[in-house]
């Protein structure tokens, strides 16, 4: 079984303005002739990094709950400028909506083990999928979903 990771997306307001920050940030390493590759550095390094790469995602809490998930491409160490070991979560530019869940605030990251990681937010589950992302929000706090 996967195992995810759990981290507050700081500064998003939805899984839109996610969207937005990766595209934006793809198009600017695109235009520095960079390699556009999508990730969140981190200051520490996981210690389960193989099972985080055997099909693990990182999931985005965004507004206290749980909204979205990116999998993971690679995990890779490295040191600043500064001397500080930091860490890159490199990940697939595609934001997966999931099943919202409240989630309390926290520092860092969380480990996640798959049976417990909430579902994709997929055509299977009808209407809901269906949905805008601020009304699941508000039907999820009310306790209808």
């Amino acid at each position: 079984m996967a195992l995810h990771l759990l981290k507050l997306c700081v500064g998003a307001d939805s899984i839109s303005d996610l969207e937005g920050w990766i595209k934006s940030r793809l198009a600017v390493m695109k235009a520095a002739k960079m390699k556009p590759e999508q990730f969140h550095t981190t200051r520490m390094v996981p210690k389960r990094i193989e099972e985080l790469l055997d099909g693990g995602s990182l999931f985005w809490v965004i507004k206290g709950q749980v909204a979205a998930r990116q999998k993971f491409i690679d995990v890779r160490p490295f040191v600043d400028a500064e001397g500080i070991s930091r860490c890159h979560l490199v990940l697939e530019p595609i934001v997966i909506p999931v099943m919202p869940r409240p989630q309390r605030a926290f520092q860092g990251w969380r480990y996640l083990p798959g049976h417990e990681a909430p579902p994709d937010l997929t055509a299977g589950l009808g209407e809901v999928a269906e949905m805008p992302e601020e009304l699941r929000r508000q039907l999820r706090d009310l306790g209808l979903l």
